[in-house]
């Protein structure tokens, strides 16, 4: 509709004359709508009033986040930590990463949560990304507005509405009360990414399904005199993209959920503001300075036009007074009660055990809280918990209300790696979990490939007293001989079967808020065939060397490295010691110098210490690992049955398919620089370097018997270089590795999934 010249001086002489109530719209547009916080900041810089603010998805997070009473700039530096990164990608803040709950890592890319009931029906969880961090900091960072305001919207610093979706329905539904935390979760629960919250009895989805620009809901519910609305979304494709449909179908789902926000429901006498946001991808989380710059640099522009329709100013140190008053009104955050919804009496016994909740007289920080609920939601299970944080009048203190949502106790994992090298193989992983008294997690994981075979089956039982018991059983089996490499013919092949097999009892329990401690006791029945030349003849018999006894073993770690494969932040420290009792039956191949065979027992004591960290400096990255084995391990029946169970230096990831001979040591030290560079969000460079010295080197006689070899100046080196891109997939890798060792001295190695082995019994 044209609106004429005379008509247009006549409104804005009149808004010129009359101050105006301002509201600020917000659309939806995931990471592209950080740009509302360059919006928001130049507003506040130059005096512009808002009056009210509707929000939708990350609108709604910007504008609720503003409306509860923190500034322009408080909201720009939560958006650009590292804390904001973590509770968007699903990972603890750092200082919550609780390592007792977390499992050995397995080589799975794909997770599918299922629920099985009691009458065996399964029920399909189909959300792609955790939430438990996400949650917790919205409870978090808005429980004192919800206190101040006694869940009236309009009673927050800056009245606000936020817009979320009933999919059942198909409707839009306006929160205007109730927890601001809620809200701000519901209108962000994007289908398929996270999981939906309950408000009201509802579940909730984004709001962006149906109103990602709530112009509309501002005009009804507040009825401004002047709407400035600010829109970062919009559709990929105005087209139908003939050319392109097949490549981008894998897409469909974020492009059926992407809206294309209307400019003309801005009426004429309101302010439309679009960002320049071209180039930014709703994932582009990392890239938060520029996205709220682009939205302030946007609104700069506009600042002209903004000033004339509104008419009014508001001074920025009014502001801030007003918003220091509304503040000041916080309660202390002291907690005094936890409650439970969904769970019964045993599970509310377990987990008031995990808080240390026992009665009415408790009384606990928030920091002792926010610990308790990352120790507990480190354990998988407890995932589907959601928290709000709520004022009790009666208690004068907060509450901690903790809700069992659609419960995900059975798990199938999928995965496995893709090489040029002949070690690909295929993962299955089988999870179900039993929670009543104590928590049960039944695990069953399988592998299977020409180079690696395993199977291996373990229950964990976690009591409420902070203490696990886990018998295990798993079968391992490694065939070195066959492996080919479709870029590098190999000369001297590894004439070595493996196979290891272990029946155990491990206990373990906490130490502190990030380290696990274990004792295992394990019996073990391992064979190896091998021969005694890097030469095979069909004709060849192998020796066989058959391993049978236990091992008791004590382990203390910790770890915090952000990825199971080709980490590039975070630690890990790990201190082990293993006793073995365990005899040794030898059988010879016409390969041998021996022709009897030959029984021999065998003890031994080892200890291993590990250190790994990485430190950053934005793009770059370095880290170190360091590594120390000492043991006074004997000889076996002769030098081939020695070396392939003496303790082994693994720097790179292709070091498990090598039997590496001058990295084999009965006691040997380690350290090596990892040099990381980031080049953008899911590709790293790097260029890593070892040396290598052991204490005594191990050489074969002329009978082929094993002796140690004394060389204070012995060092041996290692080095690689590489090209790593994180996929969902897993790493894809193109690595160029060196070693000094005769056989396998330079390799190119390029896979795609995560190259991860269980240790052998007696490496």
């Amino acid at each position: 509709m044209r609106v004429s010249p005379l008509v247009l001086f006549l409104l804005l002489s009149y808004l010129q004359a009359f101050p105006q109530k301002v509201g600020l719209v917000l659309s939806g547009g995931a990471a592209k709508g950080l740009a509302h916080v360059g919006v928001l900041k130049a507003l506040e810089e130059h005096n512009v009033p808002v009056d009210y603010i509707v929000g939708t998805s990350m609108g709604g997070i910007i504008g609720g986040c503003y409306a509860a009473g923190m500034s322009p700039l408080q909201i720009e530096e939560m958006v650009l930590s590292e804390q904001f990164l973590r509770w968007v990608n699903g990972t603890p803040e750092s200082g919550y990463n609780y390592y007792y709950h977390q499992n050995e890592t397995n080589p799975h890319f794909i997770r599918l949560n299922l629920s099985l009931d009691s009458i065996l029906n399964f029920k399909l969880n189909s959300t792609l990304a955790s939430d438990v961090a996400l949650n917790f900091a919205m409870a978090e960072n808005t429980a004192q507005a919800s206190a101040i305001a006694r869940g009236n919207f309009d009673s927050l610093f800056v009245p606000f509405r936020a817009v979320a979706a009933d999919i059942f329905t198909q409707n839009e539904v306006v929160l205007r009360k109730g927890l601001l935390g809620d809200a701000l979760r519901a209108t962000q629960a994007v289908p398929l990414f996270y999981t939906p919250v309950r408000v009201d009895g509802k579940y909730l989805f984004d709001g962006g399904v149906y109103n990602n620009f709530p112009v509309d809901v501002a005009e009804r519910e507040f009825k401004p005199d002047v709407i400035i609305g600010v829109n970062v979304s919009s559709k990929v494709f105005n087209d139908y993209p003939y050319d392109s449909d097949e490549q981008l179908l894998g897409n469909s789902i974020l492009f059926l959920l992407l809206d294309k926000s209307d400019p003309a429901s801005v009426p004429v006498t309101g302010v439309y503001i679009q960002p320049n946001v071209q180039g930014y991808t709703s994932f582009d989380f990392a890239e938060a300075r520029s996205l709220i710059d682009s939205g302030y640099a946007q609104t700069m522009r506009q600042l002209d036009e903004i000033k004339r329709k509104v008419g009014r100013e508001v001074n920025c140190d009014d502001v801030a007074s007003r918003r220091n008053n509304f503040n000041d009104k916080s309660r202390p955050y002291v907690f005094s009660r936890i409650s439970f919804t969904g769970f019964n009496s045993y599970q509310r016994r377990y987990l008031r055990n995990i808080f240390h909740f026992h009665d009415r007289k408790s009384r606990q920080s928030f920091s002792q809280v926010k610990r308790s609920y990352f120790r507990l939601v480190s354990e998988e299970y407890f995932s589907n918990v959601y928290p709000n944080i709520v004022y009790d009048s009666a208690y004068q203190g907060f509450q901690l209300q903790l809700t069992r949502r659609p419960q995900k106790n059975f798990q199938l994992e999928f995965g496995g790696v893709i090489s040029t090298k002949d070690v690909s193989n295929i993962f299955l992983g089988i999870n179900f979990y039993r929670f009543q008294r104590q928590l049960t997690h039944v695990y069953a994981g399988f592998q299977t490939g020409n180079f690696y075979r395993s199977a291996v089956i373990k229950t964990r039982m976690d009591f409420p007293f902070q203490m696990f018991l886990e018998p295990i059983v798993m079968f391992n089996s490694r065939n070195y001989l066959d492996i080919d490499d479709l870029l590098k013919e190999v000369e001297e092949p590894t004439v070595l079967r493996r196979i290891d097999r272990r029946v155990g009892l491990s206990v373990g329990w906490p130490i502190g808020n990030t380290f696990k401690n274990s004792l295992s006791y394990q019996l073990i029945n391992n064979r190896d065939d091998f021969g005694n030349r890097n030469f095979f003849n069909s004709t060849d018999t192998l020796d066989r060397s058959r391993i049978t006894g236990a091992l008791f073993e004590f382990n203390l770690a910790s770890n915090t490295l952000n990825r199971k494969q080709y980490a590039s932040l975070g630690k890990h420290f790990a201190i082990s010691g293993q006793y073995f009792y365990v005899k040794e039956r030898y059988t010879p191949g016409n390969t041998s110098a021996r022709t009897e065979s030959k029984e021999m027992n065998h003890q031994w004591m080892r200890f291993r210490a590990v250190a790994e960290q990485y430190f950053n400096f934005g793009q770059y990255r370095p880290g170190y690992f360091a590594e120390v084995v000492v043991s006074n391990q004997p000889f076996f029946s002769n030098y081939k049955s020695t070396i392939i169970n003496t303790p082994v230096f693994n720097p790179f990831q292709d070091s498990p398919t090598l039997i590496l001979e001058r990295f084999r040591a009965f006691s040997f030290m380690a350290f090596g620089l990892r040099n990381v560079v980031s080049l953008s969000g899911k590709v790293d460079f790097r260029i890593e370097g070892f040396a290598y010295k052991p204490f005594q080197s191990l050489s074969s006689t002329a009978d082929q018997q094993a002796t140690k070899v004394a060389n204070l100046r012995q060092i041996h080196m290692a080095a690689s270089m590489g090209i790593v891109v994180h996929s969902p997939i897993g790493p894809i890798c193109l690595t160029g590795n060196y070693y000094d060792d005769k056989q396998n001295r330079f390799g190119v190695l390029l896979h795609a999934g995560f190259l991860l082995f269980n240790r052998h019994t007696l490496e």
